[in-house]
């Protein structure tokens, strides 16, 4: 199934997608390079793009600056690596977390679930390409978390009363790793920006 298809479907019919997406047979490799990574790439890009452009405002200070094109590309990668990285932490979470909610998956399956519900948000990306509409995404991470409330009883095979306990315990942990990745990249883009500004 093509990547538009698979957005598509997540995004607007979930229920019927969520089976169809568990009787598929993938590789962890596969979700990466068909559909994580391009989809992934769709924020950063953008954000990349948008200070071309508009500037970019240091991390935590208000202050804009227009950094050199190879500053903005440091940003880039490091905002898609340490997204790379929070996406394979939080489908092991999601593993880890599952017998404590009478659930089973696998690695692949977990990643399914996150790669999958958060497929709307990354394609969302493109609305930083305006910097006062990227504030929009955050509704667009909440409807994620209903995606990942229908998928886990079929991905995971989640008891029906188990799936709001175990999606608040992973949406907690989630966004204090999230948090941390944010930190570390607003640190990294921070000191870039200064040094920028400065030189």
């Amino acid at each position: 199934m093509s990547i538009v298809s698979r957005v598509t479907n997540i995004a607007l019919r979930p229920k019927e997608e969520w089976p169809v997406i568990a009787a598929e047979t993938t590789t962890t490799a596969g979700l990466y390079t068909g559909f994580i990574v391009p989809l992934l790439l769709i924020g950063p890009l953008c954000s990349f793009l948008s200070a071309l452009v508009f500037g970019q405002r240091i991390p935590f200070t208000g202050v804009a600056v227009r950094p050199a094109a190879g500053t903005l590309i440091a940003m880039l990668v490091v905002s898609f690596v340490l997204g790379l990285i929070a996406i394979a932490l939080t489908a092991f979470i999601v593993q880890k977390l599952a017998p404590t909610f009478q659930s089973q998956g696998t690695f692949t399956q977990s990643l399914q679930l996150v790669a999958y519900s958060e497929a709307p948000f990354w394609v969302s990306g493109v609305l930083y390409l305006i910097p006062f509409l990227g504030v929009l995404t955050i509704f667009v991470a909440l409807y994620g978390l209903y995606l990942a409330y229908l998928g886990l009883p079929v991905m995971m095979k989640t008891p029906a009363d188990k799936v709001i306990p175990y999606l608040v315990v992973v949406i907690v942990v989630t966004v204090i790793l999230w948090f941390l990745v944010a930190a570390v990249s607003g640190a990294i883009i921070g000191a870039s920006l200064m040094v920028s500004s400065i030189s």
